[in-house]
């Protein structure tokens, strides 16, 4: 392969059928925005003020039990409830509602309030992936439900005001945009090459190795071709399948092994608490057969060449199109270059 073009130029996100700006001349220009304070590691094993910790009292009054591994529990204060009712009747073709039921559930990845997922045991991830699984398969199960998106906030900067390890999970009475957008683009492909747009992407990457971040038996991380966040990493099952159910257990271990790979060199990468905003995407539930549809990842963090320098999407990348500085092949290459033991235990 040549190496990546050093002058501007767009690249297709087939995926979500857009492009994105390439600008790598711009990353020697001098850094004069916002700068953050780098969020640390906690040795803080129990906090009495949080509300995700074992015996404590959350919002609302409800307790949390003294649990030992994962919890879930329905969010006291959820987005999406099971029984909102539908909105009034449109009063204009341009003024359109519609309604929208589902449920907001909290995970809790472990008890232990100073642990995230690149410092847990490997087989304490995999109970996550198992209850990830199983809430995936309960929740779609209701007939209201036709997605369910799985989630981590982590970080302060990203949204995450609690640093006790835990993820979201949200169904959807209708497929939002993203997982929606993607399953046109999935079907589009499938129509016009009878086959799948990821097992064929992963393909390339996996020959031209240049974005390849790490790998197991069962899934590549590749920084995607079209990336726009600076470190953006897209995890993708070597098997074409659509949901974590489908897995055997070799791959739910694959899958909690690869959680751990890439989180661990994200932390390597400045040596701080990495923030990012992850996410599976898989298979609607909406009773339709989804051949199209292969499971995968986004890993979306906003640092971009400190723990303290962070990428806002503003200006340009609000009007016009997304925009980014680094490339995805050198993005790839500081990631892949980096060691597998996570840095607090070198």
């Amino acid at each position: 392969m040549e190496p990546a073009p050093q002058f501007p130029h767009r690249r297709y996100n087939p995926l979500r059928r857009q492009w994105v700006l390439i600008s790598p001349h711009r990353t020697q220009r001098p850094w004069q925005g916002e700068v953050n304070q780098s969020s640390g590691f906690s040795n803080v094993h129990y906090d009495p003020e949080c509300y995700l910790c074992p015996g404590n009292k959350r919002a609302g009054g409800h307790l949390t039990p003294r649990y030992e591994s994962v919890f879930i529990f329905d969010n006291d204060y959820a987005a999406l409830l099971p029984d909102s009712p539908a909105p009034a009747a449109d009063s204009s073709a341009l003024l359109h509602a519609e309604q929208e039921r589902g449920r907001c559930r909290v995970l809790c990845f472990h008890p232990d309030h100073s642990l995230t997922i690149p410092r847990m045991e490997l087989a304490a991830v995999r109970l996550v992936v198992d209850a990830w699984t199983g809430q995936y398969a309960e929740l779609c199960s209701e007939p209201e439900v036709n997605y369910v998106q799985i989630f981590e906030n982590r970080g302060a900067m990203m949204g995450a005001s609690n640093p006790h390890p835990h993820g979201q999970i949200w169904a959807t009475e209708h497929i939002p945009d993203e997982p929606a957008q993607e399953t046109e683009s999935l079907k589009a492909y499938r129509a016009a090459k009878n086959s799948c747009l990821l097992c064929d992407y992963l393909e390339v990457e996996t020959k031209e190795k240049i974005r390849i971040v790490c790998e197991n038996d069962d899934f590549l991380v590749v920084v995607p071709w079209w990336a726009v966040w600076p470190f953006e990493t897209l995890v993708l099952s070597k098997r074409h399948i659509g949901t974590l159910g489908e897995f055997n257990d070799r791959e739910k271990t694959s899958l909690a092994d690869i959680l751990q790979q890439t989180t661990t060199r994200y932390d390597n990468l400045f040596e701080t608490s990495f923030p990012y905003t992850m996410g599976f995407h898989q298979t609607p539930c909406d009773g339709e057969p989804h051949p199209e549809w292969h499971f995968h990842a986004h890993f979306y963090p906003p640092l971009l060449r400190s723990a303290t320098v962070r990428k806002f999407m503003v200006g340009f990348e609000m009007l016009g199109m997304p925009q980014r500085d680094i490339t995805a092949e050198s993005a790839a290459e500081r990631l892949r270059l980096l060691p597998a033991t996570h840095f607090t235990r070198r």
